[in-house]
């Protein structure tokens, strides 16, 4: 067990290397164990910018971590308490989301969801058997250990834990993510393990079809769905999947929290214990391209409430509704942003850190989907003028579009948030420009959300097919999410992310 350490110095053990992530208070980089030469993930917490709330959650997030070790959880190897920081030595998790690693698979079958929901069950069977519960299970949580093939699922992100005594259950507040809360959640009646199971439920429903059994764009309506246990198996994408595998899902998915399977019998049920003789072992075609559709969504929703913290066209009353002496939450039209009612007071706060709290509502013309047609066609049609910009090679098109600002997250920044457009000039400099007449690029799928006039993010798949030195042809997707922000009424890309990494270094450049 990894105890607090507060006499040792963080660099008389580990060597800092480059910056992997950065939230609100904290900076993620990998370190290097200077005795044994292996490498961490070291979180680096400034105590200093810490409320008192902030910092006893900091201990409880760290207290949690050192108790839990299992081969399906981020471990806690070492926690480091300096004079204005805090350090917390993670594994080094180097897989990605397990659901971006689903849809990049050539063969997903009913036996794989068996195997994925297995280790995620063994995950939360450890919290509890050890009074902890996660409160937060949901696919942005759920990471590969390495890219190999077979790499174990890790649960991640302890920051909404909490840790419970036996089997009562008790009110711990309202916090989770709404499309995973769980009914005894939304009644606001006492809780404990069980609600670490109906996520669990919910998370296996979307690995077998590619999509959530609640869906409403209504929070309210999303909610009644929940605490109803009002969801379906809609023909024909469940006609092929096993019965065993719709009675697991009923056993998770049960209103009443004390006759809901606990994680211990969910790994004896035959669905999952004899997958070998009950699971489907037939390829699911049908759920990888929803789990894609799935996945562009999340990732347009994140891109989203970033924007809304950041841009101007948004006050403080859209985040946040003072009332008296306290803070009242708005309830968030996302049903995949985390929420928590204690951290209300801080959402002005903070940055894209996960493990904090989002609370933010879309307009009422964009919830109630009243945004006129031509309005998404005008996002589309930049979005495409840009794409045959990087196409054609044409550098000066692309920064006419861009802004000279512009932040990305792509796979060949290597985790790294880049500013600017000297990063995208050598592809421009160096390949696009002798390569342009071999590309050809089709965008699919677009989700267009409007934050106000003038301000828009649009999720997408797109399909870009290319010849090759010897006049092969070849296809390669991926999945991208494009901010744009109207200044001076033009359009321009301030932001933008790029999921998996193309194949091939031609690809590289042609989905740049």
């Amino acid at each position: 067990m990894a105890a607090q350490n507060t006499s040792t110095k963080f660099s008389d053990n580990y060597e800092l290397k480059e910056e992997l992530g950065k939230g609100a208070f904290s900076i993620v980089r990998r370190c290097v164990q200077k005795s044994t030469g292996l490498e961490f993930a070291a979180k680096i917490i400034n105590t200093k910018k810490l409320s008192p709330r902030d910092f006893q959650k900091l201990e409880r997030e760290a207290r949690i971590c050192r108790k839990l070790q299992h081969p399906n959880i981020v471990r806690l190897h070492d926690s480091i308490q300096e004079e204005s920081f805090h350090y917390l030595v993670f594994d080094l998790v180097t897989g990605g989301e397990l659901f971006e690693d689903i849809v990049a698979r050539e063969f997903y079958s009913e036996a794989d969801a068996s195997h994925c929901i297995q280790q995620i069950l063994e995950s939360v069977n450890h919290c509890h058997q050890n009074g902890v519960v996660h409160r937060d299970l949901k696919p942005e949580n759920l990471l590969l250990a390495s890219k190999a093939k077979g790499a174990a699922v890790k649960l991640a992100d302890f920051g909404l834990a909490i840790e419970v005594q036996g089997d009562q259950p008790a009110w711990f507040g309202f916090a989770g993510t709404p499309g995973y809360l769980s009914p005894e959640v939304l009644k606001k009646e006492p809780y404990g393990k069980p609600v670490d199971i109906w996520a669990c439920g919910v998370i296996l429903y979307i690995l077998l079809v590619g999509y959530p059994p609640f869906w409403d764009e209504d929070q309210h309506r999303l909610y009644a769905q929940i605490k109803a246990g009002a969801y379906d198996y809609p023909s024909p994408e469940w006609d092929t999947v096993t019965p065993e595998a719709k009675n697991l899902i009923n056993s998770m998915l049960t209103v009443n929290p004390a006759k809901r399977i606990t994680a211990a019998e969910a790994l004896k049920h035959p669905w999952i214990c004899q997958r070998e003789r009950v699971a489907s072992v037939v390829h699911r075609q049908e759920t990888v391209d929803c789990l894609k559709k799935f996945n562009a969504r999340r990732k347009l929703k994140g891109a989203i409430l970033t924007t809304m913290l950041a841009t101007r066209n948004f006050s403080s009353r859209s985040i946040v509704n003072k009332k008296g002496d306290g803070s009242q939450v708005k309830e968030s039209t996302d049903s995949s942003t985390t929420i928590e009612e204690d951290d209300v007071k801080d959402a002005m706060h903070m940055g894209p850190d996960r493990s904090k709290t989002v609370i933010a509502r879309e307009p009422e013309a964009v919830k109630n989907g009243n945004i006129p047609h031509p309005r998404k066609q005008e996002i589309v049609k930049v979005t495409e003028q840009l794409i045959e910009a990087i196409n054609a090679g044409d550098f000066e098109s692309y920064t006419k579009i861009c802004d000279p600002h512009m932040t990305s997250f792509e796979p060949e920044s290597l985790g790294n948030l880049v500013e600017g457009m000297e990063f995208h000039k050598f592809y421009f400099d160096n390949v696009l420009g002798k390569n342009c007449k071999s590309i050809n690029t089709t965008i699919l799928n677009p989700h267009v959300h409007f934050l106000g006039d003038d301000a828009a993010c649009i999720a997408y798949i797109r399909l870009t097919q290319f010849m090759d030195k010897s006049g092969m042809a070849h296809s390669q997707q991926s999945e991208e999410t494009r901010v744009w922000h109207r200044r001076d009424g033009k359009w321009q890309s301030v932001h933008f992310h790029r999921s998996r990494s193309p194949s091939s270094p031609f690809t590289v450049v042609a989905n740049k």
